[in-house]
């Protein structure tokens, strides 16, 4: 603990100080309390700078990763300045500031060092120094933010570490830091590991340049859109405008403009392509340890997939997280290799990580690729853990349709042009008896099916005294004097009597009612452990036999034991167990008796005694060495030690008041109190109660607010899958319904089953569940973008089944999302056409546009689609003032058919007309024609760029050169006088996108022509 508290913590391999850590510890051991008083403390980054703190500095417990970071040209400490200490204290005190500036970047050097006196004069610091030479910039502070070259336009922008890093390039080309820039790493992870971390340094920077010098770019996303704007240290820019853009050329926001030219040494960075599915070698859904093992199929376009080995360290090298501690712990590459290696999440619950187990048998710490597949089916598996299709109807498909039958109510919600109706069930107390008894039927087909594991069938069992306790604790009985009962016919101890299914109940008497259902209820669900247990023992045992009978409340059977003995005696006071308190107290008496007179117990069995102690009420005495469960337990406080008139609510209020001073068993999950367990799991008291206990707590608070609903609904209170909420969902959404509880805070049970669902391919039952979320102010448009995340991610599972198409139509789910979504769909596998035709049907104009002109008009116009090109550019001229670039787009393709129409009824009108007429037209179509040709140079301007790959471009221009060629073929067959008046027609023709060897025939007629006319003049 002592190192904690006593030295400073430096993770980063690029940064380091002076005294290194290694040396601070040593100094420390032979001088304590040196860290409090370290002379000249330095900290730095190698190929940025460093900070030398004048005079005495306590460093003690200080975590200098948050608090000091080298960004380029600039150094900041104490970026919060809610965690900054006063003037003088920790490192907001005197400093000497160094700083590598890049002179590439930067004025020349004249000019550079009095803009660098502008800048710490502005800052509130002391100008000393600057190494024309080495790019060495030293200034003085008295306290600290952020010094350096920060510009007032990047205000906007705060780059990170990792975003703002100096390219690997300059930091070759630059001369080496001369005042002993070494980069001390023997405080880094790689030493520890054995290795060389300045060789380790070296490789990571010579493989992974492209993360190292993209500061405007980060996993493809530009930095000023992935980062909030703080608080950040003002500088003026410099009077001179000329000055002032070179300047503001530092600011990672004004460089991408320079980055093609100051990197065009380095190779190309290319855009990643998606994984379009992996590919595994197993068909099992268990842990894949075969390394890389990731592969795209062509679908559309080729994926190049490299099979590359990390680093492999052996199993017995020592390691920081060697240990018994970290046994099964996933190690992450990332400590090794950087944010190139990171966890991931792929579709369908893949998990791509670079770790391995520590203390795996045959393993060490590596940074090869894994890929794993969470299995979120368990419960639809089978005993030999195959998907068995039928349980996966009776598990999801059919509570969700019970689900559905049952009485909703509506809530509509508007976001945008677009409606949602969220929904929500609705139902009372008095029809929940056979809302429950409809969900155990369900079940109960469940359980028939064959091939099902032990440990499912112990949690389906399960699940139906869930439902029978719902059934138990919440329903409500009628007003009325015919009231029905809420238990069932054949169950023993009601305290009432029984007539033709009705019975005229007290109102006051109803708790006792719901108490003797409770009792029952009880009876029932450790009546199979009881006879169990007693199952296991011998016939002369019979004394215990009757122990055990009396903890499952079987007060016939047990009586029935005794008799047969002949135990008359004890089968009278069996007979009258749990009935009034005075048979009670004249037991509890007769035993104190016992004990003051000396009686000699040896001479009773002691069996025989602790019946004796049940009955009178003294439970541990009964019970003292024999384990019990939690649920007979509370029977017995409930049968043998309470008073019979006291309320339920009482009852589970002394139980969870025994609980927490430990004198009761704790009410664990039904999977780890009667197993068995396909899988061991790690598991300690006090982590979870079982969902029985939580709804007996929820009762007995009914009138307060529950605070355990978190909990009560995690998938551990009833299931040992942690990723199996199915019939938590249903629990908690017909509790709520019944008005046990209110809560908007369940978002995780929520989206856990959503999340279930879609791993089954049930997109259409996931989008049920998101429209049953609560509506938040705070969040109005969750369920929207849940929606349109789920139609987008899952495209391909609901748009090829018909029945879950129609039923999302159903819901009320707007079609313009579903076209969206099919729209990036049929995108992402190359299908443009598909693609256009679902962006104009959502109204994403702006896409449709993008989509035709790129990818589909050039090759309609050339295959002569004429009349679907046209159809689709009428849809979108209605959008035109919303489509950027309209008149050089599909404004083209309309404007070219209404110009050839036109040219083609004006030929033929030319033909009839007089000369004079014949050169007005011409002189129009010329100039219609001359300006239509300027538009299709433009456009091949403005969409070159946009094309996809270099033969889009190539069809584009032969899209292009087959209109010019078409209209100056209408000029070629126009009248030949009419075309003698008007000699300039042929400049349009030779303007034309039309390729060298098509015009030259043009050319010729125009020679002919003009030799006809000078030969006619002469």
């Amino acid at each position: 603990m002592a190192t904690v508290t006593v030295f400073p913590v430096l993770h980063s391999s690029e940064y380091f100080t002076r005294p290194s850590i290694d040396e601070l510890v040593e100094r420390e051991v032979a001088d304590p309390g040196y860290c409090s008083r370290v002379p000249n403390f330095v900290i730095g980054r190698a190929g940025y700078g460093q900070v030398r703190f004048l005079g005495n500095t306590n460093v003690r417990g200080i975590d200098l990763n948050d608090i000091v970071r080298f960004d380029k040209h600039s150094v900041v400490v104490y970026e919060d300045e809610t965690d900054k200490p006063p003037v003088g204290h920790g490192l907001n005190k005197a400093a000497e500031v160094s700083l590598l500036l890049n002179l590439k970047d930067l004025p020349e050097p004249s000019i550079l060092v009095e803009l660098l006196r502008c800048r710490a004069r502005k800052q509130g610091a002391r100008f000393l120094s600057f190494n024309t030479v080495n790019g060495e910039w030293k200034f003085e502070v008295d306290h600290f933010s952020r010094f350096g070259l920060v510009d007032e336009e990047e205000e906007d922008v705060v780059m990170d570490d990792a975003a703002v890093r100096q390219p690997i390039a300059e930091l070759r080309e630059s001369d080496p830091p001369s005042n002993g820039y070494e980069m001390e790493l023997s405080h880094s992870l790689p030493a520890h590991l054995g290795l060389d971390p300045a060789k380790m340094q070296e490789m990571r920077m010579a493989m992974f340049y492209n993360e190292e010098d993209d500061e405007y770019m980060e996993d493809g996303f530009p930095s000023d859109e992935r980062y909030l704007s703080r608080e950040r240290m003002n500088v003026d820019s410099p009077t001179s405008s000329g000055k002032g853009s070179r300047l503001r050329s530092l600011s990672p926001l004004h460089m991408s403009s320079q980055k093609t030219g100051r990197r065009s040494g380095l190779p190309a960075r290319k855009e990643p392509h998606a994984l379009l599915e992996y590919t595994m070698n197993s068909s099992e859904l268990g842990p894949l340890t075969q390394g890389m093992l990731l592969s795209g199929q062509n679908k559309g376009f080729p994926v190049k997939m490299t099979k590359v080995e990390g680093f492999k360290l052996p199993a017995e090298q020592e390691t920081p997280v060697a240990g018994k501690m970290y046994t099964n712990c996933v190690v992450d590459a990332a400590l090794f290799m950087g944010r190139s290696f990171r966890v991931g999440w792929g579709p369908n619950g893949i998990l791509v990580h670079s770790g391995s187990l520590v203390n795996s048998p045959g393993t060490g710490l590596s940074s090869v690729i894994h890929i794993e597949k969470v299995a979120s089916d368990k419960v639809v598996r089978d005993d030999k853990n195959k998907i068995k299709e039928d349980l996966a109807e009776l598990v999801f498909s059919d509570p969700m349709d019970l689900h559905k039958s049952l009485d909703h109510e509506f809530l509509e919600t508007e976001s945008d042009s677009f409606r949602l109706k969220l929904q929500k069930v609705v139902a009372n107390r008095l029809v929940l008896p056979d809302i429950c008894r409809s969900y155990i039927d369900i079940i109960e087909r469940q359980l028939e099916v064959s091939d099902l594991s032990m440990s499912s069938r112990v949690l389906l069992m399960h699940q139906v005294t869930v439902w029978e306790l719902i059934r138990v604790l919440f329903s409500k009985r009628a007003n009325g004097s015919q009231l029905a009962l809420i238990g069932d016919d054949d169950q023993e101890g009601m305290v009432l009597d029984k007539k033709e299914g009705t019975v005229n109940i007290d109102l006051d008497a109803l708790p006792l009612v719901r108490r003797a259902d409770f009792s029952n209820w009880l009876q029932d669900s450790v009546c199979h452990r009881v006879q169990g247990e007693v199952g296991s023992l011998s016939d002369a045992r019979y004394l215990e036999h009757i122990l055990l009978l009396l903890t499952g409340r079987q007060l016939d059977s047990a009586t029935e034991v005794a008799a047969s003995r002949g135990d008359v005696r004890l089968a009278i006071l069996l007979s009258q167990a749990g009935g009034s308190m005075s048979n009670r107290s004249d037991l509890s008496q007769q035993l104190d008796l016992w004990k003051m007179n000396g009686l000699d117990f040896d001479y009773i069995e002691e069996d025989r005694l602790k019946v004796y102690e049940l009955l009178a009420g003294n439970i541990q005495a009964a019970i003292l060495d024999s384990p019990i469960d939690w649920k007979r337990y509370l029977g017995l406080i409930m049968w043998y030690q309470i008073p019979p008139d006291t309320s339920l609510d009482i009852i589970i209020h002394s139980y969870q008041h025994l609980l927490g001073e430990g004198k009761v068993p704790y009410p664990v999950p039904v999977y780890i109190d009667e197993g068995p367990l396909d899988e061991a799991l790690q598991w300690s008291p006090g982590d979870r109660f079982d969902i029985s206990f939580y709804l007996m707590l929820l009762h007995a608070n009914q009138d307060e607010k529950f605070g355990l609903l978190k909990t009560m609904f995690s998938a551990f209170s009833s299931s040992y899958d942690p990723l199996d909420y199915h019939m938590i969902w249903h629990q908690r959404s017909i509790l709520e319904a019944i008005g046990a509880f209110s809560s908007n805070d369940l978002h995780l049970l929520d989206l856990s089953f959503v999340y279930q669902l879609l791993c089954l391919g049930k997109c259409h039952w996931a989008i049920y569940v998101i429209l049953h979320m609560p509506y938040l102010d705070d969040a109005p448009y969750i369920h929207e973008k849940l929606i349109r995340e789920v139609l987008s991610q899952y495209c391909e599972s609901w748009s090829k089944d018909d029945a879950q198409r129609q039923y999302i139509v159903e819901l009320g789910i707007p079609e313009e999302w579903m076209h969206e979504a099919l729209a990036l769909y049929h995108e992402y596998y190359g299908d443009q056409q598909g693609a256009l035709e679902h962006s104009i049907q959502c109204g994403n104009w702006k896409k449709a546009h993008t989509i035709f002109m790129t990818s589909v008009a050039h090759t309609m116009f050339l295959s002569s689609n004429h009349q679907k090109i046209w159809d689709i550019t009428s849809s979108l001229e209605n959008h035109k003032s919303e489509i950027a670039d309209w008149d050089l787009g599909a404004g083209i393709y309309i404007d070219f058919y209404i110009l050839k129409n036109s040219m083609q009824e004006e030929s033929a009108i030319m033909q009839e007309e007089s000369a004079m007429d014949d050169l007005d037209l011409l002189e129009k179509k010329n100039e219609s024609c001359k300006s239509f040709f300027g538009r299709l140079n433009d456009s091949l301007l403005v969409w070159g760029s946009k094309l996809p790959v270099e033969s889009s471009v190539e069809y584009d221009r032969a899209c292009y050169s087959k209109m010019a060629e078409e209209l100056c073929d209408l000029f070629m067959n126009a009248p030949g006088e009419a075309l003698n008046l008007h000699m300039g027609c042929f400049q349009t023709i030779v303007n034309a996108p039309v390729p060298e060897d098509r015009k030259l025939p043009y050319l010729q007629e125009a020679v002919s022509l003009f030799t006809e006319i000078l030969c006619s003049d002469s």
